[in-house]
């Protein structure tokens, strides 16, 4: 046997003991009166070892790079991340003994950063309108890096049929409820790979279970949702980290989502805070604008007098955005206005 093969022999069990050891996260259920006969579920994806939900995109990645024959014994690998990917990748590099880079806007949340760099990574970061995955695939290409392309490759990537991806746990853990088949389930869109997985199982599975893109208002996936252009633009900037992307990314399929919510970085950033007092432990940006999405679609259901369940996603920890999403000064300076955000959340989880 060749050493490369026995290498890979030795990184593919590696990952499938960390697979092993890692259990599935917890289904949350939450309780609204304002919403009676609709259960709400959240799934808290923040409990992996890597604090959020691309700690499953991640092992996929790595696992399509060496069965792919992409990454190789003495190679490290790279890619563009607006953050908790590249926390994630990082950590399964450190696990494989492997160099790992990231490439990231500037302004990504400082604690990320560091804990990229705690885990062993480099960090290369680039300031706005550059593009972010153009610079990871040229230092690919001039180190002998093996490129993961979240964006490129995340759809691909995850085995939507099975294999505990998340729609296959959603459903399983469903299974002893009052609506073990959701109306709606609900997540953002940073690659699109989890929209796509959900779409496709669910389809698989034979489900009228239907599945909405939480995504900031002017995402370039709202707008070409409606459009349906792959080569859409984001129509305006957004403070919420991981999704929101200023493109379309190539993962993103738009016939298996339903429909897509856009909703203000103000009310997400107050979903937050909300969420914090209703369950304990913060949760980032992106877990406030699935949950928005969530009461709306929970509002319509109401107003037609149906009853059943959403299920929807917590995403990453929100003790990486100490320093800007719950800091009041850090989000007056960018003018949101967290207090009529709050007061209109309000009203909504108060509603007759």
């Amino acid at each position: 046997m060749s050493a490369g093969r026995a290498w890979l022999k030795q990184a593919l069990a590696s990952v499938a003991q960390e697979a092993a050891r890692s259990a599935d996260t917890h289904l949350l259920r939450l309780d609204l009166p304002a919403f009676p006969g609709i259960r709400f579920y959240l799934k808290d994806e923040a409990a992996h070892p890597t604090g959020s939900l691309k700690h499953r995109l991640a092992r996929s990645l790595y696992l399509y790079a060496l069965c792919n024959g992409r990454l190789r014994e003495g190679q490290g690998a790279i890619d563009a991340s607006s953050g908790s990917t590249a926390i994630s990748e990082a950590w399964f590099a450190r696990l494989l003994d492997i160099r790992f880079v990231a490439v990231m806007p500037d302004c990504t949340a400082p604690a990320k950063v560091r804990l990229i760099r705690s885990l062993g990574a480099e960090s290369v970061l680039v300031p706005a309108g550059v593009d972010a995955s153009q610079v990871a695939r040229e230092h690919a290409a001039a180190n002998d890096l093996c490129y993961l392309d979240q964006f490129g490759l995340a759809e691909r990537a995850t085995d939507w049929r099975g294999n505990n991806n998340i729609a296959e746990s959603i459903l399983e853990q469903m299974a002893r409820e009052d609506h073990p088949e959701p109306a709606w389930v609900v997540c953002g869109a940073g690659t699109g790979g989890t929209s796509a997985t959900l779409g496709r199982y669910l389809r698989y599975r034979r489900l009228d279970t239907r599945v909405c893109v939480a995504e900031p208002t002017g995402g370039a996936f709202a707008v070409g949702w409606r459009t349906r252009d792959p080569a859409a633009r984001a129509t305006q900037k957004t403070l919420i980290e991981g999704i929101g992307r200023p493109r379309v990314e190539p993962g993103f399929l738009y016939d298996v989502v339903d429909t897509v919510e856009e909703v203000d970085d103000a009310d997400s950033v107050a979903a937050c805070w909300w969420l914090e007092q209703a369950l304990g432990r913060r949760y980032g940006g992106s877990s406030g604008t699935n949950f928005i999405a969530c009461l709306r679609l929970a509002a319509a259901m109401r107003e037609r007098g149906e009853s059943g369940a959403i299920v929807s996603l917590l995403c990453d920890r929100g003790e990486r955005y100490a320093d800007s999403l719950f800091d009041r000064d850090w989000l007056a300076q960018r003018e949101i206005d967290l207090d009529g955000a709050q007061r209109r959340l309000g009203q909504a989880l108060a509603a007759a």
